[in-house]
């Protein structure tokens, strides 16, 4: 048995005095493609952002390859680099170019030269098929578009690790497809993965994990196959068959 890539135990959040991450342990082995689901406030989104050291925990570890990388003392920008996140907000700049927009952070923080970063980003757009978009802005695009370019954006960063928070959520539904297209082939690539998903079908279909959250907890966990046709915990089966009523 291989160490995990990504290791949390006993992970705590609290805004205040709400406790929105409640005693979290999760493994994720290295090419392992987990999906978070639950109704909202359960925690999904405040989980992956302490994954990202975006907040920070109030006790807990979180391990990258065997480090505790929630230590308070350690500098997190490093640890940034190796994990990407995409947001349900596209977040783009919108006064630069897709290009610009895809090649800032490998050129500011990976020192990586224009031609290598142009070179890199060109090749992933021509790969998502928006190679035709480079030279335009961001208010050109779709909200599909847009958020294909929003994970290029991360994937250009080299990750080891991809976190996708609700990254459909903010799309018309015709859009959905091309964007979880673009998820699908990256599980084909190996990529680690974390998805918080409203998008049960997707979730079943791409997971090698799911893990229902309720309360800030892990409350059940398993294959997909096994937690959407038989679930053992009576929250999770009533998760589910609300989600199924509303279609």
């Amino acid at each position: 048995m291989t160490d995990p890539k990504l290791r949390l135990h006993g992970v705590v959040k609290r805004f205040g005095t709400k406790l929105v991450l409640d005693h979290v342990d999760l493994d994720v082995s290295r090419g392992e493609v987990i999906s978070l689901i639950g109704s909202s406030g359960s925690g999904k989104s405040t989980l992956l952002r302490c994954i990202n050291l975006l907040e920070p925990t109030d006790d807990g570890v979180i391990e990258l390859d065997g480090v505790d990388v929630a230590e308070p003392s350690l500098d997190a920008d490093p640890i940034r680099r190796r994990i990407g996140m995409v947001f349900q907000s596209f977040n783009l700049f919108p006064h630069m170019t897709v290009l610009r927009n895809v090649t800032l952070g490998p050129r500011k923080v990976l020192g990586q030269s224009s031609r290598e970063a142009d070179t890199l980003a060109r090749d992933l757009l021509g790969r998502i098929g928006l190679a035709d978009k480079a030279d335009e802005y961001p208010d050109r695009l779709s909200g599909g578009q847009q958020q294909r370019v929003a994970i290029v954006r991360a994937l250009a960063m080299q990750p080891e690790i991809m976190l996708l928070d609700e990254i459909t959520s903010a799309l018309d539904p015709e859009l959905v497809g091309e964007v979880l297209d673009l998820v699908r082939d990256l599980r084909t690539q190996g990529m680690t993965m974390l998805i918080a998903t409203h998008e049960m079908e997707f979730a079943r279909e791409i997971s090698d994990r799911v893990c229902f959250l309720h309360a800030g907890r892990i409350l059940e966990q398993g294959p997909p196959e096994r937690l959407f046709t038989a679930p053992t915990e009576e929250r999770t089966r009533a998760f589910l068959q609300r989600v199924l009523d509303l279609g």
